[in-house]
């Protein structure tokens, strides 16, 4: 419902006079008002909503139905399209013990290998034992899966770090299309945009297309209230507004624009991480980005968004050879070219520097052409829309940045360190991949701790209501805030939150040129320190001009994704630099070996109201539990979501000792 009457301070993020201090990420939780904030005109409009999901993947989108069918209200924002969310480009499927002989049991302990022993084990537990009855609710909700045309049992293949056929697929190699394609088509059921001036009814679900989220509200306690947003284009609402709910779901994907090369969209420029980080959330394992093996290779000035070349084609029977035709992961471990991503693309990376070359060849000729045509029609068709046929000759593939194992910390409801602000997708860090996710997980991921979310969301909301005393939902009429158009964080306001300087588009490739060069497959010390300083240089230069005389690059969508990939760029170098090993898919060549007595644990990291990172680790591979302040510490044990028993509880260690770091780390 558009709102008739202004937005407080407090739901602007503005400075609210705090009963008691407390450091991001410490009993306590964030200070309101104190965290930095995007530079950006104040909301000119507002709605309300039970929930608020940023992103429309198949995390996002879960949650969205499962929040809905328990009677709340949803809005659903997201930046591009309903159905560009990053699951569209998953082309392997999803992973589930779903075949004969296999079990919850096997496929934990291929997670647990994969994972590098970072993994919580407790989360994967989870994972696993709920993940084939999340896999046939999807299927009631409408996908579609491959099937056998006389049996209709479900097609089953396999992929890298599995030891057994687990993998559900559709369309040979377009199950993210179809999974997308069927959660769209369900939440569009649950309820269009409503008219102009309403609000979604209870139960029913809006959606806000080509929105970027900016930030989130907070009310006197801290408590994630909603979030801000732009809307790009001209409609009944545009420009900068804001989403009032009861609860925050970031489902906004990935980070892999961060780097020159990736397989995710345009998109994905890590605004729920930098927004988390930006509220005092702790984030964790971002030094563990997965490249994946092999992505069509277009040539070495090739940027941006390449085609994947999935696992799957592997799973089938493909190989991997070195200019001169030799195979050189038979060998190297027990599944050769279907050992873990991490393993594979060092190898890749290994034979590339032995050769002097910039890629190797992926074979699968032997397919024959009506494999490629059933199978794979997806891959068939871009690598012969880059001049390539797979039919008749190898497929030039390298390593490139593919999903990021870390992100915002969460419990197993989703719950991050800021009370009533959850994640979920690749955008959280539930302690699923560890140092290295394993094939197809991500999907199962998703929709595994979707649907635990939604019930403890559902739950809290009911909760809220049937207390005594209890305010009534926000669906009374709001204008536009009076300060439409004004900066939220305009400098030398004295009750303004601190001010970020924004960086100008073009860093945007910068940023990534750093982070290729000094934060890719193969790191260093030498090469960490190097991009640290680079990436403090970007921020230096954008600071001073602020200090200096208020102005700051012109507050949009390109200055705001630009910073926000600085800032996650920042975090992940930081990580990477504390972490004084080779885990999974953080290859250190100067620490080659993996350390556990050491670094057999998380990096937990927050950013300060000062703008300096706060790191600590915890005591071994199990979060500790999500801890609201004195008396609100969160359970780590949720409820399973329908028809799958719950995992043992087990207790979570308490944290070791902070270590912080003194060097200013600016957000960006």
């Amino acid at each position: 419902m558009t709102r008739t009457e202004p937005m407080t301070r407090t739901e602007r993020g503005e400075p609210v006079v705090p009963a008691t201090t407390g450091e991001a990420g410490a009993p306590g939780g964030p200070v309101p008002g104190t965290r930095p904030r995007l530079h950006a005109p104040a909301p000119g409009w507002a709605i309300d909503a039970d929930v608020v999901v940023v992103g429309s993947g198949v995390a996002g989108l879960t949650v969205a139905l499962r929040c809905a069918a328990a009677g709340a209200s949803v809005t659903v924002v997201t930046k591009a399209r309903l159905d560009d969310g990053s699951t569209r480009w998953a082309q392997g499927g999803v992973a589930a013990a779903l075949g004969e002989g296999d079990t919850p049991e096997q496929h934990e302990a291929d997670t647990l290998v994969a994972g590098a022993g970072l993994c919580d084990q407790q989360a994967v537990r989870a994972m696993v034992t709920e993940g084939p009855g999340a896999v046939y609710r999807l299927i009631g909700t409408g996908a579609r899966f491959d099937s056998d045309a006389d049996t209709g049992e479900i097609l089953l293949t396999r992929e890298g770090g599995h030891h057994r056929r687990r993998i559900v697929h559709a369309g040979g190699d377009a199950t993210g299309a179809e999974i997308s394609r069927a959660l769209v088509d369900a939440v569009r059921a649950a309820g269009t945009p409503g008219a102009a001036g309403t609000a979604p009814a209870g139960g029913r679900i809006e959606t806000i297309e080509n929105a970027l989220v900016l930030d989130l509200l907070t009310d006197e306690a801290g408590r994630a209230a909603g979030v801000t947003l732009h809307v790009m284009g001209e409609g009944r609402r545009d420009g900068v507004g804001a989403v009032r709910a009861r609860a925050v779901v970031l489902a906004t994907g990935g980070m892999g624009q961060v780097f020159s090369a990736t397989t995710n969209p345009p998109v994905s420029t890590g605004d729920g991480v930098a927004l988390a980080l930006r509220a005092g959330a702790e984030v964790s394992d971002l030094e563990f980005v997965q490249f994946h093996p092999t992505v069509l290779w277009l040539g070495p000035e090739a940027e941006g968004q390449q085609p994947l070349v999935s696992e799957a084609v592997r799973g089938e029977g493909a190989y991997l050879v070195d200019d001169e035709g030799t195979r050189f992961m038979v060998g190297q471990h027990e599944l050769a070219e279907l050992a873990p991503r991490d393993i594979v693309a060092k190898g890749i990376m290994r034979r590339m520097r032995e050769r002097g070359t910039d890629h190797v060849y992926l074979d699968a000729r032997h397919f024959g052409a009506a494999m490629w045509e059933q199978r794979f029609p997806t891959i068939l068709a871009a690598c012969r829309a880059h001049g390539i046929d797979p039919v008749t000759e190898p497929i030039p593939v390298a390593p490139a940045a593919h999903h990021a194992s870390g992100g915002v910390r969460t419990d197993l409801r989703g719950r991050t360190t800021v009370a009533g602000l959850y994640a979920c997708g690749e955008v959280a860090c539930t302690g699923v991949h560890g140092a290295n996710r394993l094939a197809s997980n991500s999907l199962l991921e998703g929709l595994v701790f979707a649907e635990r979310m939604a019930a403890d969301i559902a739950t809290r909301i009911a909760d809220a209501s049937a207390a005594p005393g209890a305010a009534p939902s926000r669906t009374a009429p709001a204008p536009a805030t009076a300060r439409a158009g004004a900066p939220e964080s305009a400098p030398g306001r004295a009750d303004a939150p601190a001010a970020t300087p924004l960086l100008a588009p073009e860093a945007r490739f910068t940023v990534q040129r750093v982070m290729t060069a000094g934060a890719g497959v193969l790191r260093s010390a030498e090469s960490l320190g190097r991009a640290a300083e680079q990436l403090d240089r970007l921020h230096e230069d954008a600071a001073r001009a602020l200090e200096a005389d208020g102005k700051t690059a012109e507050p949009g969508v390109e200055t705001w994704e630009a910073t926000n990939l600085l800032l996650v760029a920042r975090v992940l170098v930081a990580a990477a630099l504390r972490r004084a090993e080779t885990r999974g898919c953080h290859w250190r060549e100067d620490r080659p070996d993996r350390d556990d007595a050491t670094w057999g644990r998380h990096l937990l990291v927050t950013l300060r109201p000062d703008r300096t990172l706060a790191v600590r680790t915890t005591a071994g591979t199990a979060f500790p539990p999500v801890d609201y302040g004195p008396g609100r510490a969160a359970t780590q044990g949720p409820p399973a979501a329908a028809g799958a028993p719950a995992p043992s509880p087990a207790p979570a260690p308490a944290p070791a000792d902070d270590v912080s770091t003194n060097e200013p780390t600016q957000e960006s």
